[in-house]
């Protein structure tokens, strides 16, 4: 039998605030363990919690950016579950009554657009940490990220392959890091996925039987870990057993999902109002406030910039990888209006060094007006596209401005026709098997020449010119 994959995401977003959700604790990753705690995060006797408001500020941002409904009222709910890493025994989250609902994320996947829908968006507040000693039968608990503030977006089961549910998560991490509520960061656990997948016949309504999968803290994880558990549950049904309904873990190391315990539902977790904290009510005012203070969004900008600077699919998609690298983009043009070539040394240069550093783009010691003047240069012929290259890693390396170097080593392309006559005078009196072989039909030993009087100008010579010498010189 066909049978198609249903996949839905349920997606814990980590928000960029100084202290916690009902705490003043400090969120700051990679404090001593337990150096961030109170006896409000860790839920001792007789405490009570206050909500940050810029937590709800930043859920709020997420909500308009994927048109969501936003509920006038919203409740915080205690979900109850006994698990080493929760000290108060029950998670802060909600429930019935979320912040907001029915939105819905465009991903535009092998020359597509799909609309996923988004179930609902809510607040809650982060567990800890078991850190499990790799020599002893013993396991450890940091509270640091006890009570630090989650954003749970959950789709609606709209995805259909392990390549769409990638896409998707991609796409809603760069709103994300463009609303500057969360860095993305899926290794260090600021951006961590949950997928729900079942199969069912294609063309049927009726949804198969589904497992979750957790531990998957890349896209390439996330990736291999659907396609192995829909190729598993294919095995499942063509052997004539039924799907369990369970929690399974990705082994990436194995290449396969485990079974880690049965599936909960809400019911497992008494959920019930929280007595200590009163809903949160939304006012039109401060939605419309929020709204203000949205940014252009990926889509939109990957739309503009191939729009506004006739600019590649391919190459508007890498230059709004980042709200920062594309305001890098937008600066170099202003100053020197061409964009893909700027584009290309962005792209290129700038990125590879970037990169192999693992070095953002807001700490880059290359201006972008320094890289506007460069590629400002090699255009209007000044210095080579090779010399160019070396000048832009000395840029990288100093700070200094392209023509500062450019002055001080001497690069300027050399154009003098009585120099490089000179030059090419000397080289083919050095090579007369050379120019005879040439004159005799080997014209592709023209470029024998080229390689030769760029050595002895270290790449300067410019080439319109010197290929124009040595033509008429060659040809007697």
């Amino acid at each position: 039998m066909n049978y198609e994959a249903v996949i839905g995401l349920e997606v814990h977003a980590q928000l960029l605030t100084k202290s916690k959700i009902f705490c003043s604790c400090s969120t700051a990753f990679g404090a001593p363990p337990n150096t961030h705690t109170c006896p409000v995060c860790l839920g001792l006797p007789g405490v009570l919690p206050v909500l940050n408001r810029t937590v709800v500020e930043y859920a709020l941002r997420l909500a308009l950016a994927v048109n969501g409904r936003i509920a006038p009222t919203s409740v915080f709910a205690r979900k109850n579950y006994f698990y080493p890493d929760l000290p108060k025994g029950y998670q802060i989250s909600q429930f019935e009554q979320p912040l907001a609902e029915h939105g819905h994320l465009e991903i535009t996947f092998n020359g597509r657009t799909r609309r996923i829908g988004i179930h609902r968006i809510h607040m809650e507040e982060d567990a800890g940490k078991l850190i499990h000693d790799e020599f002893n039968p013993v396991s450890y608990v940091d509270y640091n990220r006890t009570g630090v503030p989650l954003i749970e977006i959950v789709s609606e089961p709209d995805l259909r392959t392990p390549e769409e549910a990638a896409a998707y998560l991609k796409a809603l991490r760069d709103i994300l890091v463009y609303l500057e509520i969360c860095d993305g960061n899926m290794e260090e656990g600021s951006f961590r996925c949950d997928a729900n997948v079942s199969i069912r016949p294609a063309g049927r309504e009726e949804l198969g039987t589904r497992t979750e999968l957790k531990n998957m803290n890349s896209f390439r994880h996330v990736t291999r870990a659907l396609e192995y558990e829909i190729r598993r549950q294919n095995a499942v049904l063509a052997d004539g057993d039924q799907v369990i309904q369970e929690t399974r873990l990705w082994n990436e190391a194995k290449g396969v999902t485990e079974a880690m315990r049965g599936k909960e539902e809400s019911h497992d977790y008494r959920y019930f109002p929280d007595p200590d904290l009163v809903p949160v009510v939304i006012s039109q005012e401060w939605i419309d406030q929020v709204r203000r203070s949205i940014p252009e969004l990926p889509a939109e900008k990957r739309r503009r910039f191939a729009a506004d600077y006739e600019l590649p699919e391919h190459d508007a998609e890498v230059l709004t990888s980042s709200r920062a690298l594309a305001d890098y983009f937008e600066e170099a043009v202003r100053s020197f209006h061409q964009p893909k070539a700027l584009g290309n040394w962005i792209m290129s240069e700038l990125l590879r060094l970037l990169n192999a550093e693992a070095r953002p783009v807001a700490d880059c010691p290359v201006p972008p007006g320094d890289l506007a003047a460069l590629v400002r240069m090699i255009q209007e012929e000044k210095i080579s596209g090779k010399i160019g290259k070396s000048v832009f890693e000395e840029m990288y390396r100093t700070g200094r401005n392209p023509a500062a170097i450019i002055k001080e080593k001497g690069l300027e392309v050399v154009r003098d026709a009585d120099q490089l006559t000179a030059l090419v005078d000397e080289v083919m009196a050095a090579n007369p098997d050379q120019v005879a072989d040439y004159r005799a039909g080997k014209e592709k030993l023209l470029g024998f020449f080229v390689g030769q009087i760029m050595k002895k100008t270290k790449g300067q010579a410019d080439p319109k010119t010197l290929n124009a010498l040595l033509k008429k010189k060659l040809q007697g």
